[in-house]
């Protein structure tokens, strides 16, 4: 789905990414909470409401071939905004559990430097013991939040890929919630806000 800004007027773009039995539409009315003036906004709808058959943390074989062609997805969309005129650096990826792990997992393989990422209980995807020899992400905002009790995202996970992507030099904005639901909370939105107004300046 596309909405905000036309692409051909906007100065920059922001990415939503629906989690598992999510669509298009559910995210991108989470915008309405975000500072997104002069955004063109796009979701991705995933074809069965799922990026991916099973667990992030399952082995990567297992979440193929969905997994390689969600995240050739993304990449369509990066190239389909550098041809319109939006650079990497004013391009900003958000997504919601699946979605997140998703939006981390691209942003992590691509080694560039993007506008910023937001990630709301999410983590990179694979099991234990994978190996992350991805390139430098050179200064991009990196924001994770979770619950530390979430059932499908665990915390050890979480922390796991913020110091990933600080190795990677994100400059990353971890926060844990204690006993929060597998939901968005208010403080979320305002650590994702400035990301997206730090941008506009």
């Amino acid at each position: 789905m596309k909405a905000g800004t036309a692409v051909e007027r906007a100065n920059g773009a922001l990415v939503l990414v629906h989690g598992r039995g999510g669509s298009a539409r559910d995210i991108l009315s989470l915008a309405d909470a975000l500072p997104v003036d002069g955004l063109a906004l796009r979701a991705p709808q995933a074809h069965g409401h799922s990026w991916y058959p099973y667990g992030f943390m399952a082995p990567m074989e297992q979440n193929q071939p969905g997994l390689d062609s969600a995240l050739h997805r993304l990449d369509e969309i990066a190239r389909e905004l550098n041809d319109a005129g939006i650079a990497d650096r004013d391009i900003y990826w958000l997504g919601f559990s699946q979605g997140a792990c998703l939006t981390l997992e691209h942003v992590a393989r691509q080694g560039r430097r993007w506008g910023g990422v937001i990630a709301f209980s999410g983590g990179l995807i694979g099991p234990e013991g994978t190996a992350r020899d991805y390139p430098g992400l050179d200064g991009t905002p990196v924001f994770i939040g979770c619950s530390d009790v979430d059932f499908h995202i665990p915390v050890g996970r979480v922390r796991e890929s913020a110091e990933v992507f600080r190795r990677l030099g994100a400059v990353v904005d971890l926060r844990i919630y204690p006993g929060m639901g597998h939901t968005i909370v208010q403080d979320e939105i305002d650590g994702a806000s400035e990301i997206l107004r730090r941008g506009a300046t």
